[in-house]
């Protein structure tokens, strides 16, 4: 199994970048994909983007489409959300979270270990 622990969130103004990073304990990192999602106050937790085991493979969410990138370094049990182009609206604490689906899943469901989260703030 894997724990993930997320880092790098902050307040940043719209328009600008913030680097998520995962660092996920446990030998068999390589075997999991791992995804991002995000939950807004009173909002559900939604699917931000997703890469498979191997790091070949990626999805995203309209939303962040063009705007995130996410990475993974299996060397360094780590993987890595790059937000560009920062919204008000992607205000949130950010999870990240392991899946052993094939393909690649963008349900929470689908995701069987979780860190604590990290807080976005997104000023105007």
């Amino acid at each position: 199994q894997v724990q993930p622990v997320e880092s790098g969130g902050g307040l940043v103004q719209a328009g600008g970048s913030l680097r998520l990073s995962c660092a996920a304990s446990g030998r068999t990192f390589r075997e999991y994909a791992m995804g991002w999602f995000r939950q807004a106050p009173g909002k559900e937790r939604e699917f931000v983007a997703a890469v498979s085991s191997g790091g070949g493979s990626t999805k995203y969410a309209d939303s962040v489409k063009g705007r995130f990138t996410i990475s993974r370094d299996n060397a360094k049990n780590t993987v890595h959300l790059q937000m560009n182009r920062l919204k008000p609206e992607d205000t949130a604490v950010y999870y990240c979270a392991a899946s052993q689906s094939i393909p690649v899943v963008t349900t929470l469901n689908g995701y069987e270990y979780w860190g604590q989260g990290t807080q976005v703030t997104v000023s105007s």
